[in-house]
């Protein structure tokens, strides 16, 4: 059988991994010197993401030997052979480096797999908070996991109409091209927000209606995780032009954006996207 086939124990397994993970990001947030690097304009990385990412894959290779892991810090050499595999991680040790170093707590741990090419279990921690999130694609929902080990499942809203509903969009990706785009679904309001983990869950837990980017998002370890909890919560979670996120693709990026939501509003805020 192979190893995510029970989703219990799986997912048991990459919430251990993200907890330990999330003790490193704890404390290096509660120092003075965060080690703060580049990659590229605009985007940051710390001592917390690369030490955070070497626990990630460490534990998840002992747990889930010969399975790919495909984790934002590693090299790429490491995980070549990804769109081969039948199953894969994708990892993000850090989901909103920007707002780790803003201080502004908007930040998660996220570990997804997928399974020939589609998004199966999803599990975010949010270290400033002490919550953790899992969920899987397979019809056994989604929850939200308290210390204690007890499970409170999650439901995506039940809000019909795009003018009631609220939606929460990039903070640190907003354009006027993007603006113009959001603003055609005539949604109540645009809750600007970091961490695309982080706003996933808020449509998981009903906190918001919809989540939506209509450009360029990131990478497959910024959707895989949040993508296999929105749906176990009953909701939908595709590209902005409503294709499935592709886990075999030829490209890691999010080229697309992202947009998550109930299956009712989902559908239409797609059609007033239209980009």
């Amino acid at each position: 059988m192979s190893p995510w086939q029970d989703t219990g124990a799986a997912l048991e397994k990459m919430l251990a991994a993200a907890w330990k993970a999330t003790r490193i990001i704890q404390r290096i947030y509660g120092e003075a010197d965060f080690g703060v690097e580049m990659k590229g304009v605009n985007d940051p990385v710390t001592r917390a993401d690369k030490q955070a990412n070497t626990m990630l894959v460490r534990e998840l290779s002992l747990a889930f030997p010969h399975v790919p892991i495909v984790a934002e810090e590693s090299d790429p050499e490491t995980y070549a052979d990804y769109k081969d595999a039948e199953a894969a991680f994708f990892v993000d040790p850090l989901d909103g480096t920007r707002e780790f170093v803003a201080r502004n707590g908007e930040f998660c741990v996220m570990l997804g797999l997928a399974v020939e090419g589609r998004a199966r279990l999803g599990v975010i921690v949010v270290p400033t908070e002490e919550r953790a999130y899992i969920g899987s694609t397979d019809g056994h929902g989604s929850f939200k996991v308290a210390k204690s080990g007890r499970k409170t499942r999650l439901h995506v809203s039940d809000k019909r109409a795009l003018s009631d509903a609220v939606c929460i969009v990039s903070r640190s990706h907003q354009s006027k091209e993007t603006d113009e785009i959001l603003h055609r679904m005539r949604t109540r309001e645009l809750i600007p927000y970091g961490s695309a983990g982080r706003k996933a869950l808020k449509v998981a837990t009903s906190e918001v209606d919809l989540y939506c980017h209509p450009g360029p998002s990131g990478c497959r370890w910024d959707s895989c995780a949040p993508e296999a909890i929105v749906i176990g919560a009953g909701g939908v979670m595709t590209t902005a032009k409503g294709k499935h996120f592709d886990y075999r693709g030829r490209t890691l990026k999010n080229t697309s954006g992202v947009l998550a939501g109930n299956p009712e509003l989902h559908e239409k805020a797609l059609k007033k996207l239209a980009w």
